[in-house]
């Protein structure tokens, strides 16, 4: 019977060949969750828009990044509100970020722009920073760069016919994105932005303490969190949510004021640093 010899060489050359088919399954089943249907209540009459927000999209290799946090030490965080869908929870979210002094950045859909563009005005002058959703809630790894251009600068136009400015932060819907799709959005001035703390208050099923405990035991400096305006929860979470980090010397300031300025770059797990 023939005696099969495995070298050292061998060896090296089998755990290589066994870890490239396990990232290549990966990639499969990445691809195959960032392809799939999305179901969630509609927005208007045109579009069904639960974001699937778990970080759908994770830094690989050399691919084009957005932001998913910033490097720093001074304990500022940033608090992102996506709107795309409803407005009886705005009131309150506009009061409670009122009563602690605090502002956030709202991510605005086009749609509920459209459909409130009096809320989009009282954000403004509470003091809160309107960044972009896009027009139509699309998949943008669907699209062209110009189609993408077009979803941004679309909306902009309608978002400074309402409060005479326009914003520079994009957030993809369903956190979805490829290289053309960052590509494009910083082509036209925009820096796309993601989270590294995600409420998943969309999901109907969280507890508030489930939402409290995806985020404050891991919160540092640099910190984005992910919230939407009519979270299930977010009437019983963000008030624990804001005074916790409060009393834990965490500020909470906008996207724009958490970027780092000048000369920057983002490493592999999308975290923006400086130069």
């Amino acid at each position: 019977m023939p005696v099969i010899v495995i070298t050292k060489r061998t060896w090296k050359i089998i755990l290589f060949l066994l870890a490239a088919i396990a990232l290549t399954v990966l990639i499969l089943l990445l691809v195959q969750k960032n392809t799939g249907d999305s179901a969630g209540p509609p927005v208007a009459d045109t579009i069904a828009v639960v974001d699937e927000y778990e970080l759908s999209v994770l830094p690989l290799g050399a691919r084009e990044l957005p932001v998913y946090n910033v490097q720093r030490d001074d304990r500022m965080i940033a608090l992102t509100i996506d709107a795309a869908w409803d407005t009886d929870k705005t009131d309150f979210i506009i009061a409670e970020l009122g009563r602690h002094g605090i502002h956030a950045t709202f991510f605005l859909c086009g749609v509920w722009v459209k459909a409130y563009p009096d809320y989009v005005k009282a954000l403004d002058a509470a003091g809160h920073e309107i960044a972009n959703h896009s027009l139509s809630h699309p998949h943008m790894n669907a699209l062209s760069a110009e189609q993408i251009q077009k979803e941004i600068t679309d909306l902009e136009d309608i978002i400074e016919g309402l409060i005479g400015k326009r914003s520079t932060l994009f957030r993809a819907p369903y956190g979805e994105y490829n290289n053309t799709v960052i590509k494009a959005v910083r082509a036209i001035g925009y820096e796309p932005i993601q989270w590294n703390r995600d409420t998943i208050d969309w999901k109907q099923s969280r507890s508030t303490e489930d939402i409290l405990n995806s985020v404050l035991p891991k919160l540092q400096s640099g910190d984005i969190i992910l919230c939407h305006n009519n979270g299930y929860k977010i009437e019983e979470y963000l008030p624990i949510l804001i005074q916790t980090a409060l009393d834990n010397g965490f500020a909470f300031v906008t996207v724009s004021e958490l970027l780092l300025r000048g000369e920057t770059k983002i490493d592999s797990n999308g975290t923006q640093q400086a130069g």
